[in-house]
């Protein structure tokens, strides 16, 4: 069971499209982010977000195991109100590049028993800062048909400057003769971290969303609280298994 603090009259139902299956190999899982990543819209279509989600998941490598975890915040407010842990086992083996063939179908799982649909959702890993464009916040944008920003902790592949010190600063994130990302400065005297385009949203838009998402910590309240919900840390936030 879980926890939702939310009246009935926001009550909407989160839609998941069938874009293809996950058993896939890693040749054909290649072969499908190639595909999909020319479906991926950078154009905003974001106005004013009344739900705004985070997304994290843990896995236990040894084990086989993992925890998804969407939190969904009330906007401006920032407060928890929906919370849906899933747990499960994790079949796709641990390939750089390919996490999203292992980690979507749990974050998936999550997003289906939803009973309010996000505006926005920012994921814990690359959008488009991916090698072949489509990191896990773009592949699941594409699934949810929602705009989705990447924010995750480390750099995939491109190269950057180092960005200034004060919250806020960023640099470009460049792959070949693209901008892929930017690296934002989002508290002073931590690290960046790595924002991305995710799906259905500019890279300027994605970093303002991100900024105004920050209270304090490194990382944007909703993938911070999807971060405690996965690990278990999240108080009402119950693991369900799938």
């Amino acid at each position: 069971m879980v926890v939702i603090r939310v009246s009935n009259r926001y009550n909407r139902i989160m839609k998941v499209n069938s874009l293809h299956g996950w058993e896939v190999g890693t040749a054909e899982a290649r072969e499908l982010q190639l595909k999909l990543a020319s479906k991926v819209s950078r154009i905003d279509e974001l106005t004013s977000p009344r739900f705004i989600a985070g997304v994290d998941i843990s896995v236990d490598r040894i084990r086989g195991e993992a925890t998804g975890a969407v939190v969904v915040l009330s906007y401006p407010e920032l407060e928890i109100v929906e919370a849906q842990v899933v747990g499960g086992e994790v079949d796709f083996p641990y390939v750089p590049g390919l996490l999203s063939f292992r980690e979507a179908p749990l974050t998936l799982a999550a997003f289906e028993r939803l009973k309010i649909a996000p505006d926005l959702i920012l994921f814990d890993g690359q959008g488009i800062a991916h090698p072949r464009r489509l990191g896990l916040a773009s592949h699941l944008g594409l699934f949810l048909d929602t705009p989705t920003i990447g924010c995750a902790k480390s750099r995939l592949c491109g190269s950057h400057q180092i960005p200034g010190l004060e919250p806020g600063s960023y640099a470009e994130l460049v792959d070949g003769d693209e901008i892929i990302g930017a690296v934002l400065r989002t508290r002073a005297g931590v690290k960046p971290v790595y924002v991305s385009i995710g799906h259905k949203i500019s890279l300027e838009s994605a970093i303002h969303w991100v900024m105004r998402c920050c209270c304090g910590y490194r990382l944007p309240e909703p993938t911070r609280l999807a971060h405690l919900a996965a690990g278990g840390k999240l108080e009402g936030a119950k693991e369900v298994p799938v």
